[in-house]
């Protein structure tokens, strides 16, 4: 075990986290919004 901890660890684990957080965020609003317009192309068919 080390004595001294490495400040420098925990800042690339909270970037790693942050770029998955936003990665999902993304692929999640992507699709959400094909969602939506699918149902708005839907709705003008009609």
């Amino acid at each position: 075990m080390r004595e001294a901890l490495n400040q420098w660890d925990f800042v690339w684990l909270a970037y790693g986290v942050s770029a998955v957080a936003l990665a999902l965020l993304i692929v999640w609003t992507w699709r959400s919004m094909v969602r939506a317009e699918t149902k708005r192309d839907a709705a003008k068919r009609r």
